[in-house]
């Protein structure tokens, strides 16, 4: 194990016990923490955390940021209300709602690649336009009256089970998988596949730990790059679909804020923010320490406000002690 791969099993430990510790912590502070019902409420919350978080992680592992992410996902999302509105297929309205995502992640890759402009600025810009499109787009109003079936995706369930009552009304016994939450285990799973057994996953690693020395090796670093970016835009579109569609109502403010706490969510679970350092694993772990925090505060009456407080802190102790690991 060499050293990069210590300092990451070492941070991923750190942040289960962290998960460990808030789940004794907020299930003594509440009886319904460990209820059926919040487990699915919080694996919810999880999903688009994690989604975001998934791609974010993998830009972050060139070396690269992505704060557009929150953006893309509202525009993603308004494209397939607006094309639903418009009599499309609600595949095909989906699928272009991705795709929307996708082509604006493709552009963040190509402003840093060929214009050379930092990630940071090329991403601040894409997070300003996407956000204008859909507030454009749709006259800064929600787009509603989509129809139960677009709220499928978002609402349904997999295994639920039903039965009749006494009073002649159904009952659920099992509430099932929700979708969303298969669609982020498929996710996290293709994608950690993708880093760790793929060539551009190796490459990835590659061009985060050593730009010049992978440009040295051969591996084509833009490509490298450009597909970074453009996984994060799919991500952030399926993520804006599901969140769209779970609401039945395209949202064009929705996702105000989530690319922080996609990048929290990557930090937590030991991804670092020089490059090189990560697994969706770990992020995964990061996304469900946030979605808990949350949760857990909210259950014992604590305000949004102090609440943005707290996250801050442990967003602020997460790259603090990255910059620690990283110096020695």
């Amino acid at each position: 194990m060499n050293g990069d791969e210590r300092k990451d099993v070492v941070q991923k430990f750190a942040a289960v016990f962290s998960l460990m510790a808030l789940i004794v912590v907020f299930s003594v502070t509440s009886d319904a923490f460990f209820s059926v019902g919040n487990a699915m409420t919080v694996s919810l919350q999880t999903t688009s955390i994690a989604l975001l978080g998934i791609g974010v992680t993998v830009v972050i592992l060139t070396g690269g940021i992505d704060l557009s992410v929150g953006s893309v996902l509202a525009l993603s999302g308004t494209v397939a209300g607006l094309l639903v509105k418009d009599g499309w297929p609600i595949w095909a309205a989906m699928s272009m709602g991705v795709l929307t995502g996708m082509v604006c992640g493709c552009i963040n890759g190509f402003v840093v690649t060929r214009l050379r402009l930092a990630p940071f600025i090329a991403t601040l810009g894409m997070m300003l336009i996407a956000r204008g499109l859909a507030l454009q787009l749709t006259g800064a109003a929600p787009v509603s009256q989509l129809g139960e079936a677009f709220g499928v995706l978002g609402n349904g369930s997999l295994f639920r089970t039903l039965s009749v009552g006494a009073n002649g009304l159904p009952k659920v016994i099992f509430p099932g998988i929700p979708y969303p939450v298969l669609i982020m285990i498929v996710m996290a799973i293709i994608v950690a596949f993708i880093l760790r057994r793929l060539a551009i996953g190796r490459h990835i690693y590659a061009v985060g730990s050593n730009e010049q020395a992978s440009r040295l090796a051969g591996v084509n670093v833009n490509s490298t790059k450009m597909f970074a970016y453009a996984t994060s835009g799919f991500l952030a579109g399926i993520c804006g679909i599901v969140l769209m569609s779970r609401l039945v109502t395209a949202q064009p403010n929705e996702g105000i804020m989530y690319e922080l706490d996609a990048i929290a969510a990557a930090v937590i679970g030991g991804t670092s923010l020089m490059g090189g350092v990560g697994t969706i694993s770990g992020t995964m772990i990061g996304a469900f320490v946030i979605s808990i925090l949350r949760n857990g505060l909210n259950m014992n009456g604590v305000s949004s406000f102090i609440q943005q407080i707290i996250i801050g802190c442990v967003i602020i102790g997460a790259v603090y002690i990255d910059h620690l690991r990283n110096r020695r």
